[in-house]
C-alpha cells in the first residue's frame, strides 16, 4: 500500500515538472511571438503595448525590463486585492515566470535583429506570423495548466473581488491598454507607434488562433 503510494506521489511530480516544462517552451514561443510583432512595426499585443510604448519613449530599461516593471505592477494589484486570500507560493510562481518572460523576450528581440522587414507588405506578413507564434505559446501554455502570468492572473483577482466576469475585465483591460498606449504615443512619438492596426488585429485574431490550434489537436488525438 505504501509503494503504491509512493509510487502514485513520484507520477503525480513527474507530471508536474513535465506540465512547468511545457508552460516554459510555451513562454517562450509567446515572447518570440512578442518579438515579431515588435519587428513588424504595426503594433504589439494588448497586453505588452503599453511596456513596448514606454521602451519606444524612454532607454532606461529595455522592452523586457519594462515588461518585467509591468508584470510588478500587476503582482502589487493582486496583492492589494486579495490581501489575506493571496497565495504566497503563486505570488513567487508568477514573479519567477515574469522575469524569466522578460528575458526571453529580450533574447527573441536579439535573435531577429537581422530580419530585414523594410515594406508594408512584409510587415504585415510579420504581423499575422506574430500572431500564429504567440498563439501557439499561449495555447501551450494553457496545456501546462501550472501558472498564470501576473497579467491574466490580476484580471483573475479582480474577478474574484468584483463579481465581474473574468472575460469582461479581460476585454475592457485589452482596450484600456490600447488606450493608453495610443495616448502616449501621441504625447511623446508624435504618433501610434506602440499601438497601431495590428494591435486590433492581434486583439481579434490570436483568440480565433488559439480556438484552431485546439481544433487541430482534438482531430490529431483522435
Amino acid at each position: 500500500m505504501e509503494e503504491e503510494k509512493k509510487s502514485q506521489s513520484v507520477t503525480k511530480q513527474n507530471s508536474l515538472i513535465q506540465r512547468y516544462i511545457l508552460f516554459i517552451i510555451g513562454l517562450f514561443i509567446a515572447a518570440l511571438g512578442v518579438a515579431f510583432s515588435t519587428k513588424a512595426g504595426l503594433g504589439t499585443s494588448p497586453v505588452a503595448s503599453v511596456p513596448y510604448s514606454v521602451s519606444l519613449i524612454s532607454g532606461l530599461l529595455t522592452f523586457g525590463g519594462w515588461l518585467n516593471l509591468w508584470s510588478v505592477i500587476q503582482i502589487g494589484v493582486q496583492i492589494a486585492l486579495l490581501r489575506k486570500k493571496c497565495n504566497p507560493v503563486e505570488i513567487v510562481i508568477q514573479t519567477v515566470l515574469a522575469f524569466a518572460y522578460g528575458y526571453m523576450t529580450n533574447f527573441s528581440c536579439r535573435l531577429i535583429d537581422g530580419l530585414v522587414v523594410d515594406t508594408y507588405p512584409m510587415q504585415f506578413l510579420c504581423m499575422i506570423i506574430s500572431c500564429f507564434i504567440l498563439g501557439l505559446g499561449i495555447w501551450i501554455q494553457f496545456k501546462g495548466n501550472v501558472a498564470m502570468l501576473p497579467g491574466e492572473a490580476m484580471n483573475r483577482a479582480i474577478s474574484t473581488v468584483s463579481g465581474w466576469r473574468y472575460e469582461n475585465i479581460k476585454i475592457f483591460f485589452d482596450v484600456l491598454y490600447i488606450v493608453i498606449s495610443a495616448v502616449l504615443g501621441l504625447l511623446f512619438l508624435g504618433g501610434l507607434k506602440g499601438v497601431r492596426e495590428g494591435s486590433i488585429i492581434a486583439a481579434v485574431l490570436i483568440g480565433n488562433i488559439i480556438k484552431l490550434y485546439s481544433r487541430i489537436w482534438d482531430r490529431i488525438r483522435k
